[in-house]
């Protein structure tokens, strides 16, 4: 019974949809005719209603239908042009339709993303989504109208090379929730950045906050103190508190700068004394120079920045470059009343060139960095360099077939003159290794 109810449920159901169409059909068939109408009307209504009396000549009457005729003929021929300008919209419409569809839909997709990166010149894989932040955060960015950046009305930000050679990590890094607080990522961020995804984009959260932040120590008594736990968001780090990094220095292994953090241990007699060897004392470096001439300067690698403190104890200003390697070195320079900069030595230096009286590095500048990157360092040291500059290359570690078949050739060809230069074998793991240190100190010249 259900089923032959629902049969004719289905045959009216058709039935009505008939009706409908013909009732549909009926309506447009009216209204075509009705146009139609309306159009002779509308086009012949001139010639009805202004018809001439009968009185008069024939020939007006000709002469009025002949003119008549032509204004028709004009109506008509614009009414096809409209028709055909009509059609065309019709289409270009349609295709815009289509466009935004299509777009609307790709909008999202790793293929649209990629081709978009690669218009921006980055070459990227096309399997990998790109997050709509990271997008964004790199441009292009429309300028108000009237300003413009070099003739150019648009502005891309800043992105290292190699970031898309890590295309995966980069989306990681930038995903996150806007206004938020960003991922603990320190650790995460920084392996970015030391494999050449420098500088990185900028994000949209927040850091995390420190909880129980008290002011710092002030200066001057800050260069020496350190400074409570409470400064420093411990959760990157192995050691959870200052007094953990200060005993790491009696730890089995190789770590960095293992003991940067004791401020009263060797940190404290620092460059304090020129033994007439590898070690050079700050005050023989600034006595080669007129007084107060050597003001201002950077620290390549200046772990906690002692480098730093003991020139700002002679009225310099230093800038220590430094990475957060398993400790909070930024941090801890910043506790010190000491200005820090997060960037690694494959970074192009943020300075203008011919600016800089001094140029310090100990340890960091060695043979473990290949020798074109390193020629490109030691020139872009060069360039920041005022002239009578000074460059101060402290400890650097390379082997003794090295010392004057690549490095002392190299300084030379850079342009350096030398005004002091020791050399010493390194003997902790044996004379056989045959490792040297040579320390340095070199001039820009004035001309």
């Amino acid at each position: 019974m259900g089923s032959a109810a629902d049969e004719e449920y289905l045959i009216k159901q058709a039935h009505q949809q008939h009706n409908h169409e013909k009732k549909y059909k009926l309506k447009m068939l009216l209204f075509v005719i009705i146009t139609n109408l309306l159009a002779i009307y509308i086009f012949t209504a001139p010639f009805y209603f202004n018809r001439l009396p009968l009185w008069v000549s024939s020939t007006s009457l000709l002469h009025e239908l002949n003119s008549t005729k032509a204004q028709l003929a004009a109506s008509h021929s614009l009414i096809a042009e409209l028709h055909q300008k009509l059609t065309s919209t019709n289409l270009l419409l349609q295709a815009l339709l289509i466009e935004l569809t299509r777009q609307h839909d790709d909008e999202s997709s790793p293929t649209n993303q990629a081709h978009d990166f690669m218009k921006l010149g980055y070459n990227i894989d096309s399997s990998i989504e790109v997050p709509d932040e990271l997008m964004l955060a790199i441009g292009p960015h429309k300028l108000p109208p009237g300003y413009s950046v070099e003739q150019a009305d648009e502005v891309y930000l800043p992105v290292g090379a190699g970031c898309f050679k890590f295309q995966e990590e980069l989306g990681q890094y930038m995903t996150y929730d806007i206004g938020r607080q960003c991922p603990v990522d320190d650790v995460f961020t920084q392996r970015l950045m030391l494999k050449g995804c420098e500088p990185l984009p900028r994000r949209r959260c927040h850091s995390k906050s420190l909880a129980n932040y008290v002011e710092p120590t002030p200066y001057p008594d800050s260069l020496w103190a350190t400074p409570p736990d409470t400064s420093i968001i411990w959760d990157p780090y192995t050691c959870k508190s200052y007094q953990c990094l200060i005993e790491r220095k009696n730890a089995p292994g190789h770590l960095y700068c293992k003991d940067c953090f004791d401020l009263q241990g060797r940190e404290k007699s620092r460059w304090l004394f020129d033994n007439g060897g590898l070690d050079y004392g700050i005050d023989y470096v600034l006595n080669t120079k007129p007084h107060g001439t050597i003001r201002i300067g950077l620290d390549i690698g200046g772990g906690t920045a002692t480098f730093a403190a003991r020139m700002r104890e002679r009225n310099v200003t230093i800038i220590t470059s430094t990475m957060n390697l398993d400790g909070p070195f930024n941090s801890f320079i910043a506790s010190r009343g000491l200005i820090s900069i997060h960037v690694s030595v494959s970074q192009r230096l943020p300075f203008f060139e011919n600016t800089l009286d001094i140029v310090h590095s100990m340890d960091i500048l060695s043979n473990w960095i290949p020798d074109a990157m390193l020629e490109f360092t030691l020139y872009d040291i060069y360039r920041v360099l005022r002239p009578g500059g000074l460059f101060w290359l402290d400890h650097f570690f390379c082997l003794g077939s090295q010392l004057n078949n690549t490095y002392s050739p190299m300084l030379d060809r850079i342009g350096f003159k030398k005004l002091r230069w020791n050399s010493g074998r390194k003997l902790d793991r044996g004379v056989h290794k045959n490792e040297w240190y040579f320390s340095a100190l070199l001039e820009k010249p004035m001309n």
